[in-house]
């Protein structure tokens, strides 16, 4: 790669991390000024701990938050170093900001008086906010500085001090709210992990194909020059007969999937495939330019 193309892919990779970032914490904002304060819905994080407060304080909750973000960027960067913090200071700063802007809309919470419709669109868009935040490498801040913190003080597993953190925080909502609102609280959670995960993985899951076959020459000539997928080859010995032989794998995108079984099916209707479908692929073809090799026949 040139210096110029590393320098474009620079540009556009800062572009798009940019871009993201506004986008997820601008979401993340609307959703809880839209559905979550207006209807008493159970939230983690700093955001329900801010929701806790404000009804002893006479503070916004978007100033809340942005006094949990800055105390405990500040602790990040004292315990977890510059790194951390300068990775982590812009959703920290940008979420409450985008939050206070957002609860000064006038009408902004009267989108709907259905609680359950309320969390659900809550539940389905947290999951897009923070799943485009996550997917460019950043954070957004808040509870995630304090687990990490506790990781690397007592060394638990940061998914086990994650629902700690978001257990206790819910609790102390569940002391002030009825238990209704606690159910509603699980189908945001819920629907933020569902909806976080295929944000992650979406655009990068592939699908792995696996032929055993005694046509294994021809299919992998056909798969390489006709379908234009990377193949590898790997040796083999079938169970039954003990035959030597290799099989053939691949991995390609989605919609090749019927193309290429029937393709392979018409070399050897009796081939053995197995199809898997994995979460994401990384490596020429991928994630980099695919390069034409010429095989060195001497």
């Amino acid at each position: 790669m040139t210096p110029l193309a590393e320098k474009e892919k620079t540009f556009v990779d800062y572009l798009k991390t940019t871009v993201f970032i506004l986008l997820g914490n601008a979401l993340l904002a609307f959703l809880v000024a839209a559905f979550i304060i207006p209807h008493d819905i159970i939230m983690g994080g700093t955001t329900g701990i801010a929701i806790v407060l404000s009804k002893f304080v006479p503070i916004e909750t978007a100033t809340l938050v942005l006094i949990q973000n800055v105390i405990l960027l500040i602790m990040g960067l004292i315990v977890l170093g510059k790194k951390f913090f300068f990775t982590t200071v812009a959703s920290s700063i940008l979420y409450p900001v985008f939050l206070g802007l957002f609860q000064r809309i006038p009408g902004i919470d009267s989108f709907t008086d259905d609680t359950l419709l309320a969390s659900l669109f809550g539940g389905v868009l947290m999951g897009l906010a923070l799943g485009l935040v996550m997917r460019v490498g950043s954070s957004t801040g808040g509870m995630d500085v304090l687990n990490l913190m506790m990781h690397k003080w007592f060394h638990v597993p940061v998914s086990i001090l994650v629902w700690i953190t978001d257990l206790i925080v819910v609790g102390g909502q569940a002391l002030f709210l009825k238990p209704e609102k606690l159910l509603h609280g699980i189908v945001v959670l819920v629907l933020e992990t569902l909806v976080l995960d295929q944000v992650m993985i979406f655009g990068k899951a592939q699908t792995q194909l696996y032929i055993v076959s005694d046509k294994f020459e021809e299919i992998r000539d056909k798969l390489l020059n006709e379908m234009n997928v990377g193949v590898t080859m790997s040796h083999i010995e079938t169970g039954y007969l003990s035959k030597q032989q290799k099989g053939v794998l691949c991995v390609i995108s989605s919609r090749k999937l019927y193309d290429t079984t029937e393709l392979i099916h018409s070399i050897d209707p009796n081939a053995f495939i197995t199809i898997t479908k994995i979460k994401e692929v990384r490596g020429k073809g991928f994630t980099e330019k695919r390069e034409q090799l010429t095989k060195n026949t001497e």
